[in-house]
């Protein structure tokens, strides 16, 4: 089981976007969070624990998280997915985004 954490803003959009996309995937446990003080979900230091891979949207994302969490990310992958705050949840265009991207960071293709 490999555990991804997702991560935006706002947590309202992409990441959990990227949660329900990838949480149909056999084998893949997924969670979404955000960096802003007023997200639907924070991300906290069990997060980043629970994770294997950390995946961000954007690199503001990573910096926010790397300063803020150094100490429990050791050697798990933090990758930036470098998609940008414009689509709504589900947008089709996102979704194919993350599909296209995610692959980068996670072998995916035998969880489908």
């Amino acid at each position: 089981m490999i555990r991804i954490l997702f991560v935006c803003s706002e947590n309202r959009l992409r990441s959990p976007t990227a949660a329900a996309v990838f949480a149909d995937y056999a084998g893949v446990a997924t969670i979404s969070a955000g960096t802003n003080k007023d997200c639907e979900t924070p991300v906290s230091g069990d997060l980043i624990e629970w994770a294997d891979v950390i995946l961000v949207m954007e690199n503001s994302h990573k910096r926010k998280v790397t300063n803020k969490f150094a100490p429990l990310l050791g050697n798990k992958k933090v990758g930036v997915l470098s998609i940008p705050d414009h689509f709504e949840y589900m947008d089709p265009l996102l979704v194919e985004l993350l599909k296209r991207r995610v692959p980068r960071y996670v072998d995916v293709s035998c969880c489908r």
